[in-house]
């Protein structure tokens, strides 16, 4: 838990009210409700220990990833994967973008690890660009973080790009850590995984969790994929043994059967998307370009103070490196949803023209 200390990301609903919250992304639709059915079923069995070895969870996971059981390793969320991979890896020195996701250098931190940082720059749209690739090859880095799409531009890494990545990083020694937790929603989907080629480089680290794709951020449930059973093995001992409860496993099995909730989930996004784009640009705002389930974007109005008063969160990016106060980011939901956010700025924004 945080303990007197501000919680740096969004979804904190429990300090005032809050009636819509947009600055987590996780599904528009929510949690399935075959995932909520096996949770309540559960509770029967809430007086067990829950498997330390997530046998049937991994066994599923296996079959859906059509990956050996061996390269996977559940963790009690994406970040404990995160702070774990660090702990057991204690590199000197490592690089990530920026903005991105703040939890890949507050671990690298947390062990001494000195962390540089690669720019995006607006004008770009927040792209990463072909100037990276001599960045990296010079950076003397061991290791690369890179979230595909990034938080939080929502920018997916074009596909030449990341395997010229892959290729400097395997001849220069760089580790690459790649948070894929929001690809599934995104435009590319499952595609533009770089599972295949984890049997051929051990150097390669996927995170994932359930938390967005299925809607189950409350339950804590993500995973790693690696070749490298050294590393795996490492890191699972430098877990408590009991870190992925028992219904953290049987609503990650449940979710595991939802063939066609991650397809709907993305034809919502996409068709949504397109239309808050558009319409935050009717407001004049800056919107940085997303293929992901999240918008990015920046106004001169306080945006996220007024509509904090009205009850709506959005999330304030202020604390990305590389950004400052006037940059939001909001969550893609349903039409009825998404049209309230948008009248709600539409308002702000006639307001503060008026003076």
């Amino acid at each position: 838990m945080l303990y007197q200390t501000t919680n740096p990301h969004g979804g904190d609903i429990y300090g005032r009210p809050i009636r819509l919250d947009y600055s987590v992304n996780t599904n528009p639709f929510g949690t399935p409700d075959s995932v909520k059915e096996a949770v309540v079923k559960a509770a029967d069995e809430l007086c067990r220990y829950p498997d330390p070895s997530c046998r049937s969870l991994i066994s599923a996971l296996s079959k859906h990833m059509e990956l050996p059981e061996e390269y996977i390793l559940c963790g009690n969320g994406a970040a404990e994967l995160i702070f774990t991979y660090c702990n057991i890896l204690q590199p000197k020195t490592a690089l990530e973008l920026s903005p991105t996701f703040s939890e890949y250098s507050r671990a690298l931190e947390s062990v001494g690890c000195r962390v540089k940082r690669y720019p995006l720059a607006m004008e770009n749209d927040f792209r990463l660009t072909g100037d990276f690739l001599d960045v990296l090859r010079n950076s003397n880095a061991e290791i690369l973080f890179l979230c595909n799409p990034n938080n939080p531009t929502g920018q997916l890494i074009e596909p030449g790009m990341l395997a010229e990545i892959v290729v400097i990083c395997r001849e220069c020694g760089i580790r690459l850590f790649l948070d894929e937790c929001f690809l599934e929603l995104s435009s590319a989907g499952r595609s533009a995984s770089l599972m295949n080629i984890l049997k051929d480089w051990p150097g390669l680290f996927l995170l994932n969790a359930f938390t967005k794709t299925y809607g189950m951020a409350g339950v804590r449930l993500g995973y790693g994929l690696c070749s490298d059973g050294k590393l795996l093995s490492a890191m699972s001992r430098r877990m408590q043994p009991w870190n992925v409860s028992l219904l953290a496993q049987k609503a990650g099995l449940a979710a595991l059967q939802e063939s066609d909730w991650l397809e709907r989930a993305r034809e919502l996004i996409g068709t949504q998307r397109a239309f808050l784009e558009e319409k935050l640009r009717e407001c004049g705002l800056y919107v940085c370009p997303s293929q992901a389930n999240f918008l990015l974007f920046y106004s001169d109005a306080p945006l996220f103070d007024r509509l904090l008063e009205q009850g709506v969160l959005l999330r304030d990016c202020s604390n990305y490196s590389g950004l400052r106060h006037g940059w939001v980011r909001a969550a893609v939901k349903t039409e009825k949803d998404n049209r309230i956010l948008l009248d709600m700025i539409a308002e702000v924004c006639r307001e503060i023209s008026r003076g």
